[in-house]
């Protein structure tokens, strides 16, 4: 049908050339400029901690790039990563999301990973943890390849706790409750004290305390069951301790690196956080308590007793993703491959990462060295992910926040800031 089956002489050109370029691989790709990372802060330091070492610097140096990271907190990161990818072309060759952002609109804007993975694929990719990667996929594609998993952990100050009179940590949330009022107090050094410290009432913190009454914000089938008494019990927790001043009067504008600083310098007694902060609690570096800061599971109502060895914890992952109109995909790709490697996930994960392959924790030199290793192992045999993914996932996120801080501060009573949740949030879910 009028098809040319010979090439011209422009079109051989242009071929000879594109077979020079892809001979120097990566050294004529890195001509335009730094390799850009859009990512969270968690994940750069994790990647370039010292540890484990930089996990990206061999990999730098091997292409001949440096490596841009551009960190964001979750939510503005999925906005300026989404926002990139939907724009005619764009600067940015990796970005991070996190399993709730994996939706269908995604899949318009992020490359399939499949036939990557068939031609070039992962080492050993049976290794990587299955529900994590069959968490990344939209519709049959793998949009995502996970690099980091955040199972939740209780971490408490055990100097703190053993000036109260406490000598080992809360077997149940009910305990945990009893000493984060105890453990509010002012120190002979003056530091004042809170019981219990996360941050925010964002859903993913909140999910946790729920947990150890087995409760949800939505169900895998998309019911908001906000207003029932699991999530009811951890708002009026949270109100409770904020009243007790066992929780933060500026809970509402704590960012992640906040709590770990009220960590290190002992303003806080606990926190509920990913267990790998246990690492950058203990820093000897930045810590006024190294060593003394332990993570355990979160532990679960009395109510449960028998049913789980362990709340069941939310777990999140961070998987990495190449923009459709990015300009540099093998590169790109490349970089997913030695940012996932055996080695790299070791390393990552010495530096305070959830590694994502299954070896790491058989690997002695991380689960030797890293004493919540044990406790993690038990969270991820019950975890779940905080809530389904689905389009308008953030915009719930939103409205949890919003509910949540007017209950904890005592605008509204728990009862009727989850009612209205509920009336709000379920419109958002798919049918």
């Amino acid at each position: 049908m009028g098809q040319r089956t010979t090439l011209d002489r422009r079109q051989f050109g242009a071929g000879i050339l594109g077979l020079s370029f892809a001979g120097l691989g990566s050294t004529a790709q890195a001509q335009n400029g730094p390799f850009n990372v859009f990512t969270h802060r968690v994940m750069q330091t994790v990647s370039t901690g010292a540890q484990g070492g930089d996990i990206t610097k061999d990999w730098a140096q091997k292409n001949g790039v440096t490596i841009q990271w551009t960190t964001f907190d979750t939510g503005p990161l999925q906005e300026r990563l989404f926002r990139e990818a939907s724009l005619g072309e764009t600067s940015v060759d990796v970005g991070f999301v996190v399993n709730t952002q994996v939706v269908p609109r995604a899949a318009t804007l992020f490359e399939p990973l499949d036939d990557y993975l068939k031609k070039d694929p992962l080492e050993d990719p049976a290794d990587i943890f299955p529900g994590l990667m069959q968490g990344m996929k939209v519709a049959g594609k793998q949009l995502a390849v996970p690099f980091r998993h955040a199972s939740s952990g209780l971490h408490y100050n055990e100097e703190i706790l053993a000036e109260k009179g406490f000598s080992k940590p809360p077997a149940t949330i009910e305990e945990m409750i009893e000493i984060a009022k105890a453990c509010s107090y002012r120190r002979a050094d003056g530091t004042q004290v809170v019981g219990l410290c996360t941050p925010g009432v964002t859903y993913p913190n909140v999910i946790d305390l729920a947990r150890a009454w087995d409760g949800d914000f939505i169900t895998p089938d998309f019911k908001c069951v906000a207003d029932r008494p699991p999530m009811l019990n951890a708002v009026r927790t949270l109100r409770e301790l904020f009243q007790a001043n066992a929780f933060p009067r500026n809970f509402a504008t704590l960012s992640p690196e906040d709590v770990n600083v009220w960590m290190q310098q002992g303003r806080a007694a606990m926190s509920l956080q990913s267990m790998g902060r246990n690492r950058i609690y203990n820093d000897p570096q930045k810590s006024k308590f190294p060593g003394k800061i332990k993570t355990i599971a979160v532990p679960a109502s009395k109510t449960l007793a028998g049913k789980y060895e362990a709340a069941p914890a939310k777990v999140e992952f961070w998987g990495m993703v190449i923009p459709k109109n990015a300009k540099r995909k093998d590169l790109a790709w490349s970089f997913i491959k030695a940012m996932t490697s055996k080695e790299a996930t070791l390393k990552a994960a010495l530096n305070g990462n959830g590694p994502v392959r299954a070896s790491t924790y058989a690997d002695q030199s991380f689960a030797g060295t890293v004493p919540y290793a044990a406790e993690e192992l038990k969270v991820l045999k019950v975890a779940r992910v905080p809530l389904p993914a689905f389009d308008e996932a953030a915009r719930a996120g939103d409205l949890f926040k919003e509910e949540a801080e007017a209950a904890v501060l005592g605008m509204k009573t728990p009862e009727e800031a989850m009612a209205s949740l509920v009336k709000r949030v379920q419109p958002l879910l798919p049918a």
